[in-house]
């Protein structure tokens, strides 16, 4: 079977794997070794597809920009309305994160943080296009009158930003012990109506 797979297909299973592996048992205690026993391959086997640990992490990480980049264009081309695509954003975030656990644990590792200036600049890099397609529908919002002007579109952007990573967090470190997104989504609606211009603006 695995002499079917083409090279493609391999390094998506083994990219695949890495994922599943971060969230078992942490992206900095995560191993080659670990990823080619699982899969069934031989350490060099892993290597012959990329070359080193960090492009390995580097293929993760862009597995994971174009899951959340399409996630992004899905979840506001089925919203209407400004109030609506921002919500629909948040969740779309929110249900990557429950749907790849390992996320928050990869966005605070030792990998990402000190030992690949690559991987960082992908999430980075993530991170300012989801701010960005938040600014942009803030602004929509702003000039409609429905969301306090006072505070700029960037600031709003990252409260929610930060309102995504913080609920994350919690539900990492509380063993997963709430549903991630309708709890993200309570917070988004909390936070919504303290920076509604109006009584009932924010509403979807």
């Amino acid at each position: 079977m695995s002499g079917r797979q083409s090279a493609e297909e391999r390094k998506a299973q083994i990219v695949a794997e890495v994922l599943r592996l971060a969230d078992e048992i942490g992206p900095d205690r995560l191993s080659t070794t670990d990823v080619a026993r699982a899969i069934g391959l031989s350490q060099p086997a892993i290597f012959r597809h990329f070359p080193t640990k960090g492009a390995l992490w580097l293929a993760v990480a862009d597995d994971i920009a174009d899951r959340l980049q399409s996630c992004w264009a899905v979840a506001e081309a089925g919203a209407t309305g400004p109030h609506a695509r921002l919500k629909a954003l948040i969740g779309a975030q929110l249900t990557a994160i429950a749907e790849t656990p390992a996320l928050p644990s990869i966005l605070f590792s030792r990998e990402l943080q000190v030992d690949n200036q690559a991987l960082r600049d992908v999430f980075r890099g993530l991170l300012g296009a989801f701010q960005g397609r938040l600014v942009a529908v803030i602004r929509d919002l702003q000039a409609a009158d429905d969301l306090k002007r006072d505070v700029s579109p960037e600031d709003v952007a990252i409260l929610l930003t930060s309102l995504v990573q913080g609920v994350a967090i919690r539900w990492t470190l509380g063993a997963r012990g709430f549903a991630l997104v309708p709890e993200g989504l309570r917070l988004f609606d909390v936070q919504m109506e303290l920076l509604c211009a109006k009584e009932g603006a924010c509403n979807a």
